[in-house]
């Protein structure tokens, strides 16, 4: 899962005077492990957050002490502070192991505590670790005066451990299989609150009975200084064929592939209005040959799950949380202000990567920065008088990467909101259009990102290819927004009407372009050019 690091390559640290059971105790202990041992060790983890800042220190928090039949295990809470004034919050599980109990050969540091010669390590790299969390979990074993709260979901039965195993590569999380059945979500970005996946997985399983999302089945959580914290988040493990991003891109691939193989002109190709609705039935002859009848029916179907998932997460009258709210001054302040920090955000980061743009990226970059005034406009002309809609809670970081492909149905995942938000803001609600638009943004990369990724594979000019694609863009959202219309206002939810519709798919669709035209600056300017092509067809300048 990790780089292996062979132990030789640690310095060796003495603490002769105390004991395991109490080294978070010892104040020698938590200096030396938080400033020479963590500093070294963080930095170079996937989950670790703070790579484009400058560490300044690191401090233990708050702990608790977790006990098997074989092992004492720490939870350490890690404030990391920075340079530049802010701070980040970590979970990091800790075990000390001798030679012989050890489970993995990635350690953090070389260690002898009292007269014993061991290693520090990630506990979840440790079985016998692993085996208690899912234990706890399953009996649902809350010690009194302990700050853990383990939680066994409604719908899950008892059960032994028979294994448990990583999943894929570790990223912002780490993510452990047990039993093949089940999948526990360690979150190692922690806040001083409940963590929304955690909230809204539970809701939406345990309240709304909604089946197209991994069951919660169990959860783990922390009393700590400022209030309850989420640490672990347990789900069923759904049988899948990968996420929906790689199902689309193969799907696109196929779909360039047969302009050249079917000689298809496309200057021919009937055109149509963004966000002009369709049902398959009325999709010209010429398009259904183009792209195939199967691919709109997996946008039908994504487009009703994704309308079932709003209706579940706003039809509860009962639960405050959940209840859907109209809008208001203060939701228009907080977006907002919220967005224009986030535009100037990007103008600043836009022009201080300037130099790194080429061609086409460079040209829609000069474009964007000489729209400026016009973008800002179109954040601070939101009018909430004028909205009839509700707002409800949301997925909040909707994408095609967030979906399950199982056989022709799909499955959501990932309610933790976007990234850069903080813990408050992903839980405010907002238009469900929101994450319409979040997807069709994510159409719309998969379709340029295509393009972009094989400027050979086609046989066709890029430019025909653009215009190929901006028509195939137009019916995925059209086919998609008949589905989801009229199955939301089938079941009551209020998206408001056709003119408030287009307004906030227009809005929420530059908030989602703005938004990961950072992304892209900071961590691959090639692609800077799909949001910024995409700004330039929101706003039509």
């Amino acid at each position: 899962m990790e780089n292996v690091l062979t132990k030789e390559n640690h310095s060796k640290y003495e603490f002769p005077d105390i004991n395991w059971e109490n080294a978070f105790e010892n104040e020698n202990f938590l200096k030396v492990f938080s400033s020479d041992i963590l500093e070294e060790y963080i930095v170079k983890k996937r989950w670790y957050g703070g790579k484009a800042s400058t560490l300044k220190y690191i401090e233990i928090i708050d702990f608790f002490k977790l006990k098997s039949t074989r092992n004492t295990y720490y939870g350490a809470l890690i404030e990391v502070n920075f340079k530049e004034a802010f701070f980040q919050h970590y979970f990091m599980p800790l075990a000390f192991m001798s030679e012989k109990d050890l489970d993995t050969k990635t350690t953090i540091a070389n260690v002898t505590i009292g007269n014993t010669q061991g290693y520090l390590v990630d506990a979840l790299h440790q079985e016998d670790f692993r085996k208690t969390l899912f234990d706890n979990i399953i009996s649902n074993k809350n010690t009194r005066g302990s700050k853990l709260l383990f939680h066994k979901g409604s719908f899950l039965e008892n059960e032994k451990y028979e294994s448990s195993r990583f999943m894929g590569l570790e990223q912002s999380n780490t993510s452990i299989v047990f039993n093949e059945k089940h999948v526990l979500k360690i979150f190692r970005r922690i806040y001083p609150a409940v963590n929304p996946d955690y909230e809204i997985s539970r809701f939406l399983t345990e309240r709304m009975h909604f089946p197209n999302s991994p069951a919660y089945s169990g959860s783990i959580n922390m009393q700590g200084p400022e209030g309850m914290i989420t640490l672990g988040l347990m789900q069923e493990l759904v049988a899948n064929q990968g996420d929906a991003w790689n199902f689309t891109l193969e799907k696109i691939d196929k779909i360039f592939k047969i302009i050249a193989k079917k000689n298809i002109d496309l200057k021919n190709l009937p055109d149509i209005n963004l966000f002009v609705r369709l049902k398959t039935k009325d999709i010209p002859a010429q398009i259904i040959d183009w792209v195939g009848l199967s691919f709109f029916q997996s946008i039908q179907k994504l487009a009703l799950r994704t309308a079932e998932m709003h209706i579940a997460l706003g039809s509860d009258i009962h639960e405050t949380a959940f209840t859907p709210t109209t809008y208001n001054g203060d939701y228009s302040v907080w977006l907002k202000n919220r967005l224009l920090y986030q535009f100037q955000n990007r103008l600043n980061i836009i022009e201080n990567r300037m130099y790194e743009l080429r061609g086409l990226s460079l040209k829609l970059a000069h474009k964007f920065l000489d729209n400026k005034k016009l973008v800002r406009k179109r954040f601070v002309d939101f009018d909430w008088t004028k909205m009839k809609s509700e707002r409800i809670r949301i997925h909040g970081d909707y994408h095609l990467g967030q979906i399950l492909v199982n056989g022709d149905d799909f499955y959501i995942l990932d309610f933790e909101g976007e990234p850069e938000s903080t813990i408050r803001d992903r839980k405010v609600k907002q238009p469900p259009l929101k994450d319409v638009a979040g997807l069709f943004r994510s159409y719309h990369y998969a379709i340029f990102a295509t393009i972009f990724s094989n400027p050979d594979k086609y046989k066709l000019e890029q430019e025909e290819l653009f215009f190929a694609g901006d028509i195939l863009y137009k019916y995925i959202v059209g086919v998609f927004l008949d589905v989801y219309v009229e199955k939301v206002q089938s079941e009551n939810l209020n998206i408001g009407y056709n003119q408030e519709i287009e307004f906030l798919l227009k809005y929420c669709l530059l908030e989602k372009a703005v938004y990961e035209l950072g992304y892209e600056l900071n961590s691959r300017p090639s692609w800077a050019v799909i949001p910024l092509s995409g700004i330039q067809s929101i706003m039509e300048y």
